[in-house]
Protein backbone atom coordinates (compact mmCIF):
# COMPACT_ATOMS: atom_id res chain seq x y z
CA UNK A 1 0.00 0.00 0.00
CA UNK A 2 1.43 3.25 -1.14
CA UNK A 3 -0.11 7.07 -0.45
CA UNK A 4 -0.59 8.59 -4.19
CA UNK A 5 -0.33 12.66 -3.76
CA UNK A 6 -2.05 14.32 -6.16
CA UNK A 7 -4.57 17.39 -6.56
CA UNK A 8 -8.41 15.90 -5.71
CA UNK A 9 -11.29 18.75 -6.58
CA UNK A 10 -14.41 18.37 -5.37
CA UNK A 11 -17.94 19.35 -7.46
CA UNK A 12 -20.76 19.86 -5.84
CA UNK A 13 -24.12 18.57 -6.27
CA UNK A 14 -26.61 19.33 -3.58
CA UNK A 15 -29.49 17.32 -4.67
CA UNK A 16 -26.88 13.99 -4.14
CA UNK A 17 -26.54 14.89 -0.50
CA UNK A 18 -28.20 13.17 2.41
CA UNK A 19 -27.08 15.28 4.95
CA UNK A 20 -26.95 19.29 5.53
CA UNK A 21 -25.21 20.43 2.22
CA UNK A 22 -23.39 23.57 3.52
CA UNK A 23 -22.08 21.28 6.19
CA UNK A 24 -21.12 18.48 3.83
CA UNK A 25 -18.95 22.18 2.11
CA UNK A 26 -17.30 22.71 5.50
CA UNK A 27 -16.40 18.92 5.90
CA UNK A 28 -14.84 18.81 2.98
CA UNK A 29 -12.84 21.66 2.92
CA UNK A 30 -11.07 21.10 6.03
CA UNK A 31 -9.59 17.85 4.53
CA UNK A 32 -6.82 18.41 2.00
CA UNK A 33 -9.09 19.05 -1.48
CA UNK A 34 -7.29 21.88 -3.78
CA UNK A 35 -10.55 23.17 -4.54
CA UNK A 36 -14.93 22.65 -4.13
CA UNK A 37 -16.25 24.03 -7.43
CA UNK A 38 -19.95 24.85 -6.15
CA UNK A 39 -21.26 23.60 -9.50
CA UNK A 40 -25.34 24.09 -8.81
CA UNK A 41 -26.37 24.96 -12.61
CA UNK A 42 -30.25 24.49 -11.49
CA UNK A 43 -30.04 27.43 -9.75
CA UNK A 44 -31.29 31.54 -10.70
CA UNK A 45 -27.70 33.92 -10.51
CA UNK A 46 -29.49 35.37 -7.47
CA UNK A 47 -30.47 31.94 -5.40
CA UNK A 48 -26.44 31.02 -6.68
CA UNK A 49 -24.98 34.36 -5.55
CA UNK A 50 -27.19 33.55 -1.57
CA UNK A 51 -25.67 30.20 -1.51
CA UNK A 52 -22.25 31.41 -2.56
CA UNK A 53 -22.42 33.60 -0.14
CA UNK A 54 -22.48 31.09 2.93
CA UNK A 55 -20.09 28.33 0.99
CA UNK A 56 -17.26 31.62 0.88
CA UNK A 57 -18.35 32.28 4.53
CA UNK A 58 -17.76 29.05 6.07
CA UNK A 59 -15.16 27.57 3.32
CA UNK A 60 -13.14 30.67 2.01
CA UNK A 61 -10.47 30.22 -0.26
CA UNK A 62 -11.12 26.56 -1.27
CA UNK A 63 -14.11 27.56 -3.04
CA UNK A 64 -14.51 27.94 -7.35
CA UNK A 65 -17.68 29.74 -8.07
CA UNK A 66 -19.13 28.15 -11.30
CA UNK A 67 -20.57 29.94 -14.68
CA UNK A 68 -21.56 33.35 -12.95
CA UNK A 69 -19.29 35.65 -13.51
CA UNK A 70 -21.26 38.43 -12.36
CA UNK A 71 -21.67 37.14 -9.21
CA UNK A 72 -18.26 36.56 -8.72
CA UNK A 73 -17.46 39.25 -8.82
CA UNK A 74 -19.85 41.11 -6.81
CA UNK A 75 -18.39 38.66 -4.58
CA UNK A 76 -14.98 40.08 -5.41
CA UNK A 77 -14.21 36.42 -5.64
CA UNK A 78 -11.57 35.53 -7.91
CA UNK A 79 -11.52 31.61 -8.80
CA UNK A 80 -14.10 30.49 -11.18
CA UNK A 81 -14.90 27.62 -13.11
CA UNK A 82 -16.88 27.75 -16.77
CA UNK A 83 -18.22 25.64 -19.26
CA UNK A 84 -16.39 26.71 -23.03
CA UNK A 85 -18.93 28.60 -24.33
CA UNK A 86 -19.26 30.84 -21.11
CA UNK A 87 -15.62 31.04 -21.07
CA UNK A 88 -15.17 32.14 -25.35
CA UNK A 89 -17.56 35.53 -24.07
CA UNK A 90 -15.72 36.32 -20.95
CA UNK A 91 -14.16 39.68 -20.37
CA UNK A 92 -11.10 41.19 -18.47
CA UNK A 93 -9.90 37.30 -17.50
CA UNK A 94 -7.03 39.12 -15.76
CA UNK A 95 -9.56 40.26 -12.90
CA UNK A 96 -9.34 36.15 -12.01
CA UNK A 97 -6.87 34.45 -9.83
CA UNK A 98 -7.59 30.81 -11.19
CA UNK A 99 -9.81 30.52 -14.59
CA UNK A 100 -11.04 26.41 -15.05
CA UNK A 101 -12.74 25.41 -18.27
CA UNK A 102 -14.54 22.60 -19.15
CA UNK A 103 -13.58 20.67 -21.98
CA UNK A 104 -14.68 17.26 -24.04
CA UNK A 105 -12.17 17.23 -26.53
CA UNK A 106 -8.40 18.50 -27.16
CA UNK A 107 -9.26 20.62 -29.44
CA UNK A 108 -12.06 22.03 -26.84
CA UNK A 109 -8.61 22.31 -24.52
CA UNK A 110 -6.56 24.08 -27.27
CA UNK A 111 -9.00 26.78 -27.32
CA UNK A 112 -9.43 26.73 -23.52
CA UNK A 113 -5.89 27.35 -22.86
CA UNK A 114 -5.48 29.64 -25.39
CA UNK A 115 -8.75 31.67 -24.45
CA UNK A 116 -6.67 32.10 -20.87
CA UNK A 117 -7.58 29.29 -18.90
CA UNK A 118 -5.12 27.81 -15.73
CA UNK A 119 -6.66 24.78 -15.76
CA UNK A 120 -9.01 22.25 -17.69
CA UNK A 121 -11.27 19.31 -16.56
CA UNK A 122 -11.61 16.87 -18.99
CA UNK A 123 -14.28 14.03 -19.46
CA UNK A 124 -16.06 12.08 -18.82
CA UNK A 125 -13.40 9.73 -18.60
CA UNK A 126 -15.18 6.34 -17.46
CA UNK A 127 -18.95 5.63 -17.48
CA UNK A 128 -20.78 7.52 -14.57
CA UNK A 129 -24.22 7.74 -13.43
CA UNK A 130 -23.96 11.36 -13.80
CA UNK A 131 -23.77 10.88 -17.79
CA UNK A 132 -26.49 8.09 -17.79
CA UNK A 133 -26.45 6.35 -21.44
CA UNK A 134 -23.24 8.33 -22.95
CA UNK A 135 -20.38 5.97 -22.63
CA UNK A 136 -16.52 7.37 -20.76
CA UNK A 137 -14.72 8.94 -23.68
CA UNK A 138 -11.70 6.83 -21.97
CA UNK A 139 -7.88 7.02 -21.24
CA UNK A 140 -6.74 7.66 -24.19
CA UNK A 141 -8.52 10.70 -24.87
CA UNK A 142 -6.96 12.27 -21.66
CA UNK A 143 -4.32 11.12 -22.70
CA UNK A 144 -4.63 13.40 -25.76
CA UNK A 145 -5.74 16.01 -23.78
CA UNK A 146 -3.09 16.31 -21.09
CA UNK A 147 -0.25 16.06 -24.37
CA UNK A 148 -2.45 18.82 -26.05
CA UNK A 149 -1.59 21.52 -23.33
CA UNK A 150 0.45 22.76 -20.82
CA UNK A 151 -2.26 23.78 -17.96
CA UNK A 152 -3.13 21.18 -15.45
CA UNK A 153 -5.80 18.73 -16.64
CA UNK A 154 -8.02 17.11 -14.10
CA UNK A 155 -9.67 13.61 -15.13
CA UNK A 156 -13.32 13.95 -14.08
CA UNK A 157 -16.72 11.47 -14.81
CA UNK A 158 -16.11 8.04 -13.02
CA UNK A 159 -13.16 8.22 -11.36
CA UNK A 160 -12.68 5.55 -8.43
CA UNK A 161 -9.69 4.36 -6.39
CA UNK A 162 -9.60 2.01 -8.46
CA UNK A 163 -8.99 3.78 -11.88
CA UNK A 164 -7.26 7.08 -9.85
CA UNK A 165 -3.70 5.76 -10.76
CA UNK A 166 -4.79 5.28 -13.88
CA UNK A 167 -5.47 8.60 -14.93
CA UNK A 168 -2.57 9.99 -13.14
CA UNK A 169 -0.40 7.48 -15.66
CA UNK A 170 -1.42 8.92 -18.67
CA UNK A 171 -0.42 12.51 -17.34
CA UNK A 172 -3.49 14.22 -15.31
CA UNK A 173 -2.42 16.50 -12.23
CA UNK A 174 -5.56 15.44 -10.33
CA UNK A 175 -9.07 14.46 -10.51
CA UNK A 176 -12.55 16.05 -9.95
CA UNK A 177 -14.94 14.13 -8.10
CA UNK A 178 -18.94 14.23 -7.58
CA UNK A 179 -21.01 11.45 -6.43
CA UNK A 180 -18.19 10.13 -3.83
CA UNK A 181 -18.09 13.26 -2.30
CA UNK A 182 -21.44 14.38 -1.99
CA UNK A 183 -22.72 10.54 -0.55
CA UNK A 184 -19.58 9.20 1.25
CA UNK A 185 -20.37 9.17 5.23
CA UNK A 186 -16.71 10.85 6.10
CA UNK A 187 -14.83 12.59 3.63
CA UNK A 188 -11.82 12.88 5.34
CA UNK A 189 -12.05 9.23 5.31
CA UNK A 190 -12.90 8.91 1.50
CA UNK A 191 -10.08 11.24 0.27
CA UNK A 192 -7.76 9.22 2.10
CA UNK A 193 -9.09 5.96 0.62
CA UNK A 194 -8.58 7.75 -2.21
CA UNK A 195 -5.31 8.25 -2.07
CA UNK A 196 -4.30 4.79 -0.48
CA UNK A 197 -3.42 2.38 -3.59
CA UNK A 198 -2.03 -1.06 -4.06
CA UNK A 199 0.42 -0.94 -6.79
Amino acid sequence: MIICMYDIICVTNRKLCTDDFTDRIKRIAETDVSGIILREKDLSEREYEQLSKTAIQTSGDKIILHSFDKTARRLCFRRIHLPLHILRDLRDKEYYQEIGASCHSAAEAIEAERLGCTYITAGHVFDTDCKKGLPGRGLDFLEEVCRSVSVPVYAIGGITKDNICDVIERGARGVCIMSGMMTCEDPAKYISELRSVEK
